[in-house]
């Protein structure tokens, strides 16, 4: 049976020998090295071949294990996994930008052994205990793309333009938008066709309810 070769990156010297005893006990599973620091782990890796790497994110009370992961993706051949003590969603962001494969909590190291196979193997999936952050990331800068849309799109619609916009939602054709601000139907046409230049949309009808749908009005 071919065995995984792993490198241990943990400042926590009680946690470290831990790990190192509890993964020692799986048959497949190889401790090649282990380190304390970011650079330490840089320069183990260009000594030492490892198969999977497991990164403490928070080394010297700073998420020094990013920036180790990121260069030991770009310099070796290992998979890392980002093993930490608290579920921080900008981090784990960061983790899997810098090629992370996996990020795990600390209280999971019972799943730590199947993490490594999983990783080796190529089919690791985002643990759930993470997920769920996930997805909350997701959805909030989906709101915050789509705050910004809308500010965007408020700022380049003109006071009168959203009003027009407004009436047209509500049923009104352009005859009675222009007896309603007192204006020939030419003008009012003139707005429409601001809008959808810049709004887009086949008709002003369109326009109107891709504005409501969007919060414009």
């Amino acid at each position: 049976m071919s065995r995984i070769r792993v490198v241990i990156v943990e400042d926590d010297q009680d946690w470290l020998r831990g790990l190192m005893s509890y993964l020692s006990r799986e048959p497949d599973l190889d401790i090649v090295g282990h380190a304390s620091s970011g650079q330490a782990a840089v320069e183990l890796l260009e000594r030492v071949e490892a198969d999977v790497v497991l990164m403490d994110i928070m080394l010297s009370d700073s998420p020094e294990g990013i920036w180790a992961a990121a260069e030991i993706v770009q310099c070796t051949g290992a998979r890392v996994i980002m093993l930490t003590s608290i579920e921080e969603k900008e981090l784990i962001f960061e983790a899997f930008k810098v090629g992370a494969v996996d990020y795990m909590v600390k209280s999971n190291y019972t799943e730590i052994p199947q993490s490594i196979r999983n990783a080796c193997a190529n089919r690791s999936s985002i643990h759930p205990s993470v997920a769920a952050q996930m997805r909350d990331e997701f959805r909030r800068l989906k709101n915050l793309e789509q705050e910004v849309r809308v500010k965007e799109l408020r700022e380049l619609l003109t006071p009168t333009e959203i009003q027009v916009l407004d009436l047209i939602e509500k049923g009104h054709t352009q005859t009675q938008i222009a007896d309603k601000f007192v204006v020939s139907i030419r003008t009012v046409k003139v707005h429409v066709g601001n809008i959808l230049r810049k709004l887009g949309g086949k008709s002003s009808k369109e326009a109107a309810q891709k504005a409501k749908d969007m919060g414009i009005l």
